[in-house]
């Protein structure tokens, strides 16, 4: 089990660095499912690609990775997937005001998410960080040697900018007591060039459409393909769902995570040798990995660890927060809450979702029209009557997600 330490109190104190203005979930997902699921099926093209990887890979605070072997990947492992909030020139002009601002010369991390791999039984924990979570950020070590200061209190998104990759992932190890072995970084662009890789990805639209004008989006309810810049904008929209907060988008986000991971794992994708090209060569030249990652072997057994887990194991949910005693516009973590959940993922229970399916009313949980049949009742044996029951966590109401077998729609707020 890599989470090393448990107590609420410890949450609390500043701690050393630890082994290991609208981005979108979509980088997480995209970042985090091309590196593992694209290294399974079509190991050949990463390694072809493996130098373009090394060349640009970052080492993470005290980085300790036990050499890769043949097989999947023994034991738990957690990835740090971040996202960055970057002007590139391509995307200049759709990302308007962002870009011309005093603020666009810099990189915020706006999208933190730390997905967690259990031991067999595999189950896969996604877990979203908001970007106006004010945390205690440890004092680590630049790309270039220097060392920043230890900070008490800061707006998670600015941590990148202070401290690069390897910092993001010393204060979320730090946060949320998991050893972060691996991480990856991403930019806007990297979100177009991915989606486009795999043709695209259907959403649902719900209520009365999104009609958002800072993002340029007018869509009808409904379900719509979006790819490259739709897609990012789909994603960027905080106007456009629910009470139009950031926390009301992550849900939104999170949707297209779980519609994303259907894609990927469908024959669409999995039997089409030239979208795996595509996915594949996506995702080495628009990621920036951990120096952990670069390897093409370690890629296959993170792959082969995952590639089964079934779609009712793999969760996504939002990292309990409370309002921030100082500032109404951040948000402060529930440690209580926090640390049911991150106990429960560490200790490999499965989780009971009691709250929304996402927070702010970002989106809506919908009833599949095709209903599965319910299969014939079997007979118990003898060997299923013997073995344990899988323990169950009931998470408190305040830790809002959904599991990838469930649907949700974006709750448009069009008019």
């Amino acid at each position: 089990m890599s989470r090393q330490r448990s107590t609420v109190a410890r949450h609390a104190r500043l701690r050393s660095p630890h082994p290991a203005k609208q981005a979108l979930k979509l980088v997480a997902v995209a970042a985090v499912v091309a590196l593992v699921a694209v290294a399974g099926v079509a190991s050949y093209v990463i390694y072809d690609l493996s130098n373009t990887v090394t060349s640009k890979a970052v080492a993470l605070e005290d980085e300790v990775v036990q050499p890769p072997t043949m097989g999947a990947f023994e034991g738990d492992f957690s990835v740090l997937i971040v996202g960055t909030d970057e002007c590139e020139e391509e995307l200049q002009a759709a990302l308007g005001d962002r870009c011309t601002g005093a603020d666009s010369e810099g990189q915020l991390n706006d999208v933190n998410m730390l997905m967690h791999v259990s031991e067999n039984p595999r189950r896969v924990s996604v877990v979203s960080f908001p970007r106006d979570l004010m945390v205690a950020v440890p004092s680590c070590t630049r790309e270039d040697g220097s060392t920043t200061s230890a900070m008490s209190k800061q707006p998670l998104n600015s941590v990148f900018s202070v401290g690069g990759l390897g910092c993001v992932a010393s204060t979320i190890s730090a946060l949320t007591d998991f050893d972060i072995p691996f991480a990856a970084k991403v930019s806007f662009g990297g979100v177009v060039n991915i989606t486009d890789a795999i043709g695209g990805v259907e959403v649902c639209i719900g209520n009365n459409g999104i009609r958002d004008y800072y993002t340029g989006i007018d869509w009808e309810a409904g379900m719509r393909q979006v790819q490259g810049l739709d897609a990012l904008q789909f994603l960027r929209t905080r106007h456009g769902v629910g009470d139009e907060s950031d926390l009301a988008r992550i849900g939104n986000q999170q949707q297209y995570m779980s519609r994303l991971a259907h894609k990927l794992r469908s024959d669409e994708v999995l039997a089409d040798a030239g979208a795996l090209y595509r996915l594949a060569n996506a995702a080495v030249t628009n990621i920036t990995p951990s120096e952990s990652l670069t390897n093409p072997l370690r890629l296959v057994q993170l792959a082969l660890a995952v590639k089964d887990v079934p779609f009712e194991d793999i969760t996504f949910v939002q990292y309990p927060v409370v309002d921030d005693s100082e500032n109404s516009n951040k948000v402060a973590p529930d440690f209580a809450s926090a640390e049911v959940l991150m106990t429960a993922i560490a200790e490999n229970k499965s989780l009971e979702l009691n709250g929304k399916a996402g927070s702010n009313g970002g989106v809506i949980e919908v009833t599949p029209t095709d209903e599965p049949a319910e299969p014939a009742p079997e007979e118990p044996t003898d060997a299923a009557s013997d073995a344990p029951a899988d323990e169950t966590v009931a998470l408190p109401g305040n830790v809002n997600g959904t599991s990838a077998d469930q649907e949700t729609c974006s709750a448009g707020n069009g008019r």
